[in-house]
């Protein structure tokens, strides 16, 4: 180990007190956008409440705007598993946090919003009784404001194909009858100017088929994807009430988890979401293989970030095996509500050469994407 190293561990385990007395050196870039910093912001979250709120506060030469979900989310990115294990235990049994999972009152006084979802699956394992009973009313609460935002777009994209012969209230683009438009208005041609005189414009209802797909949704359940595994699950759902559609959702890390049976409850399926682990793409994509009964009428949506801990090779082949059986292959590398996306290009550019379609999406793109294929 150099000095530089050895120093930057001394600064971690002393903490921001000692910024004054020891700086972090070369070698503080870590890799893969990681940080001694941040290491230091999670740390400096929690242990330095060992000194008083005021210290905490006033410690370093920035405000930490850390709260307990996004540090939840953000330990399970810097550190090993074992080593988040132990951080939630100390959080737990030594500091306020505990509060949250013994102390259902304090649980109601929360806001109910999509940090404090995250927080609640995170530490879903270590709740029990009438606090658990509300972590569930909260989740369903929050999973169904979720569901209302993107009820309305999903349906829209996926009820169905124009229908030519009635005209739609709705006024939008996406309706737009560009043909009876024209041909309704020909009549206010201006010839002298060469100028079609558009004085009233036509859109197009949308008429439901019936005529079903099977969409197989496989979302990688690794820590770093807990923002798509909750749209997901909640899209999932919306899928699953749709007539054309016969929907599947698997979870898996090296593991597959069917969750198909819970889709018409949100609340079971977010809570049988465990994070964390390995990630076999190949094998959630071998399970999914299984599920494809018509191909040419069955879309599988893996939601991953493509990073593999398998072989690339498995996973090439059994992409290429669903591709060419004639079933399409979208891989999603993000599905939050930012579209963010973070992923293995590497991974991602040979899926694409495959013909997999790859790219992120939020819900909504995606049920246009899926109106457009299965149009």
């Amino acid at each position: 180990m150099s000095h530089e190293e050895t120093l930057n561990r001394w600064r971690l385990i002393l903490g921001k007190q000692a910024s004054q007395q020891i700086s972090f050196g070369e070698g503080a870039a870590l890799g893969n956008g990681i940080s001694c910093f941040d290491l230091e912001d999670a740390l400096d979250f929690l242990y330095s409440r060992e000194y008083g709120e005021d210290v905490r506060r006033e410690g370093g030469t920035g405000t930490s705007h850390l709260t307990a979900a996004t540090w939840i989310t953000k330990i399970r990115r810097l550190f090993p598993k074992k080593t988040v294990e132990i951080l939630e235990r100390h959080a737990l049994e030594r500091y306020q946090l505990a509060e949250l999972l013994t102390d259902r009152e304090v649980l109601e006084r929360l806001e109910p919003n999509e940090e404090l979802l995250k927080t609640i699956l995170q530490l879903k394992h270590l709740m029990r009784g009438d606090v658990l009973d509300a972590a569930r009313r909260i989740v369903r609460q929050v999973a169904e404001e979720i569901a209302e935002r993107l009820n309305q777009d999903i349906r829209r994209s996926l009820l169905g194909s124009l229908d030519r012969n009635s005209e739609s209230p709705v006024k939008s683009i996406r309706n737009l009858d560009m043909k009876k438009t024209i041909r309704r208005n020909l009549k206010h041609y201006d010839r002298e100017k060469k100028r079609l005189m558009v004085e009233r414009v036509y859109f197009s209802s949308r008429t439901r088929k019936y005529n079903q797909w099977r969409v197989v949704i496989a979302v990688d359940e690794s820590g770093s994807m807990l923002d798509s595994v909750i749209h997901s699950a909640v899209m999932a759902g919306i899928f699953a009430r749709l007539p054309m559609l016969d929907t599947r959702l698997v979870i898996f890390d090296t593991q597959v988890v069917v969750l198909s049976a819970y889709l018409d409850d949100p609340v079971e399926t977010l809570m049988s979401i465990q994070l964390g682990g390995g990630t076999n793409i190949a094998g959630a994509l071998q399970y999914c293989e299984t599920l494809i009964e018509n191909p040419h009428r069955t879309l599988v949506v893996l939601v991953s970030d493509l990073c593999e801990g398998g072989s690339l090779g498995a996973l090439l082949s059994v992409s290429r095996g669903i591709i060419e059986s004639g079933a399409r292959l979208v891989c999603l590398t993000a599905l939050d509500m930012e579209a963010n996306p973070v992923y293995d290009r590497r991974t991602a550019d040979q899926l694409a050469d495959l013909g997999a379609f790859v790219g992120a999406m939020t819900p909504e793109a995606l049920g246009d994407f899926m109106g457009k294929v299965m149009g």
